[in-house]
């Protein structure tokens, strides 16, 4: 079985039709979701992902019609339906069936569908990065606080602008210039042994896998500062790595034309998140 669906009270195999020619989230983007893991037999910040995913209808106009504890309950029981130990992907995903007026969804109208599918962990080999010339939009311009499906052709267009330069994925600036994130995952970076992390100014996700890295760090005594960081900052760092929910913690090996080795603060941020997943037993 590679990957399964709750639609309306049933488990589905396969990749089940959802969304309809009418349906307000096919052509008006009123579609929100989130992404958690299951690997080894745990499920990290598992509750925190769901929280989040009825979060995110409130900031997009829409209303789940199932709560977090819920999701969170039809999460593990669809992870059981795997082998156990099975890396999985488990997305959340929330959208509008019809619209209220003008533009806005009917928050009445908000569906729940749940899949799991097998996804094995990335390797941890690395991956390479370019600037990107696209920003990520303000709290004003877009819904920011939201894991909104309307992000992502942004993410797509610096992901394929890179891509186009021989690299892996990019790093996305905010408005002002300021380095905002990677395309796919938000990023850290070290310099003479000091932890830096872009401060969460609204532009883009505080991620939960990013927030458990800070506090994971920070506990085991690695001085972590969300600071305005620049273009030229990564230029100048000894580590630079990410932090998301596909990957976790990810070393990035390869930023513009300067190789970087992974380094011991990636290692041990790899190893407490990884300490601290395998706890949640």
């Amino acid at each position: 079985m590679e990957s399964i669906s709750y639609i309306d009270g049933e488990w589905i195999e396969g990749n089940p039709a959802i969304i309809g020619a009418m349906s307000h989230a096919a052509w008006l983007g009123s579609v929100v979701f989130d992404g958690a893991r299951a690997f080894d037999g745990v499920t990290p910040d598992l509750d925190r992902h769901c929280k989040r995913a009825v979060a995110s209808t409130l900031s997009m106009g829409m209303r789940s019609p199932v709560d977090a504890a819920k999701i969170q309950e039809l999460a593990l029981a669809g992870v059981a339906k795997f082998a156990p130990g099975t890396a999985l992907y488990i997305r959340p995903t929330l959208f509008a069936e019809s619209g209220l007026r003008l533009l806005a969804p009917d928050p009445e109208s908000t569906r729940f569908v749940l899949t799991i599918w097998a996804a094995p962990m990335p390797p941890g080999v690395g991956f390479s990065a370019g600037l990107s010339s696209f920003r990520r939009p303000t709290p004003e311009s877009a819904p920011t606080d939201a894991k909104a499906a309307c992000h992502y052709p942004n993410g797509a267009r610096a992901v394929n602008e890179a891509a186009a330069r021989g690299f892996d994925n990019a790093v996305v600036m905010d408005v002002n210039g300021a380095v905002a994130e990677f395309a796919t995952s938000n990023l850290f970076m070290v310099r003479d042994g000091v932890c830096l992390t872009p401060f969460p100014n609204g532009t883009f996700l505080n991620g939960i896998t990013r927030q458990r890295v800070v506090n994971l760090l920070r506990n085991d005594g690695i001085d972590v500062v969300e600071a305005a960081l620049r273009p030229k900052d990564l230029l100048e760092a000894d580590e630079i790595f990410s932090s998301g929910n596909y990957g976790k913690v990810q070393p990035l090996t390869r930023y513009e034309d300067r190789e970087i080795q992974p380094g011991p603060v990636y290692r041990r941020a790899q190893e407490l998140y990884m300490d601290f997943a395998h706890s949640k037993t």
